[in-house]
C-alpha cells in the first residue's frame, strides 16, 4: 500500500484573530490578544519572561488548551472544527517535558509519529519504518533504537521526541523549548533540523528562553510581556535592546558575533 503523508505539500497558514489565551494566574486582558499570520517557510520564536504563557500559547494553537476568545485556523478551517485525524496529520507538538506512558523501545516511540496517518487497524509500512530510521539518523539515534525510552538521559529523551515529530511529518511545527537538556552539541543540531523543516517549507513555531538562539535562527518572533501588549514581527526589526530589556526587566549589553547581535545579562 503506498500513502502519501501530508507534511507540508501545499502552503501552509496559521491564522490567529483575535486570540486570548488563558494563562494560570492571569487575568485576561483584551489589549493581549493577537492577530497574526504564521506562514509556511518561516521560523517564528516565542519569546517572554517565566510565566508569561508561552507554552500555554503553544498547548492553544494545537487544541490541547481551550482558547479564552478569537480563533485558530489551519489554511482557513478552524481548528476546533476540524477532525482530530486530520489536525494531526498536519500540525504536531513537541512538548518540554517528557513522560513515559508506558515501557517502549525508541524505536516503538519514534514509530508512534506516523499514528495519524494509519487507518484504523492499519498497521506500519516499511515506507513508515524508513520514516522512522531516516529521523533516528537524522538525529544521531540509530544505535539506540531498541534501548528502553526509561534508560534514556534527559538530552537523549529530547532527542527522540524531536524525532518522533520528524516522523510525524506535520507542516506545522509546535516546539516547547527545542534545546531543553541538550549539550552544545546538539543544541545546535536540534536547531539545525528545524531550520530544515522550514527550508522545506513547513512552519516551525518555538518557545525559546535564549535570545541569542533567536538571532541566530528565528525569522520572526512573537515578544509577550507581562505587563504590556505583546509585539510581533521580523527577527531583524524585533530583536533590539529597546525592546528585549523591558520584556525581560533585564539590562543587557549588546555585541555583535558573525554580522547578528549578541545579547549579554549586565549584572
Amino acid at each position: 500500500m503506498t500513502r502519501v503523508s501530508v507534511g507540508a505539500s501545499t502552503p501552509t497558514c496559521l491564522r490567529l484573530k483575535d486570540l486570548l489565551v488563558a494563562v494560570p494566574n492571569k487575568v485576561l486582558d483584551p489589549a493581549n490578544a493577537l492577530s497574526l499570520s504564521f506562514q509556511a517557510g518561516q521560523m517564528w520564536g516565542v519569546l517572554g519572561p517565566n510565566g508569561v504563557g508561552k507554552t500555554s500559547l503553544l498547548h492553544t494553537l494545537a487544541t490541547l488548551l481551550p482558547q479564552a476568545s478569537g480563533s485558530i485556523a489551519l489554511n482557513d478551517q478552524l481548528v476546533s472544527k476540524m477532525p482530530r485525524s486530520s489536525l494531526a496529520q498536519q500540525l504536531g507538538i513537541m512538548f518540554q517535558e517528557h513522560q513515559d506512558g508506558f515501557p517502549a523501545t525508541v524505536l516503538e516511540t519514534v514509530m508512534l509519529g506516523r499514528f495519524p496517518h494509519l487507518s484504523p487497524w492499519e498497521r506500519e509500512t516499511d515506507q513508515d519504518l524508513s520514516l522512522v530510521l531516516a529521523s533516528l539518523e537524522r538525529l544521531d539515534l540509530l544505535a539506540f533504537q531498541e534501548r528502553p525510552l526509561r534508560d534514556l538521559s534527559g538530552g537523549e529523551r529530547q532527542r527522540v521526541a524531536l524525532a518522533t515529530l520528524m516522523a510525524q511529518s506535520p507542516s506545522v511545527w509546535l516546539v516547547d523549548e527545542p534545546t531543553n537538556h541538550l549539550d552544545l552539541r546538539y543544541q545546535v543540531e536540534a536547531m539545525k533540523v528545524l531550520a530544515e523543516q522550514a527550508a522545506t517549507g513547513r512552519l516551525v513555531v518555538m518557545s525559546l528562553h535564549d535570545v541569542n538562539v533567536a538571532t541566530q535562527w528565528c525569522s520572526h518572533v512573537l515578544l509577550l510581556y507581562p505587563d504590556r501588549p505583546p509585539i510581533w514581527g521580523t527577527a531583524e526589526a524585533l530583536l533590539t535592546k529597546d525592546n528585549l530589556e523591558p520584556l525581560y526587566s533585564q539590562k543587557l549589553a549588546v555585541t555583535a558575533l558573525e554580522g547578528k547581535p549578541l545579547f549579554i545579562p549586565v549584572a
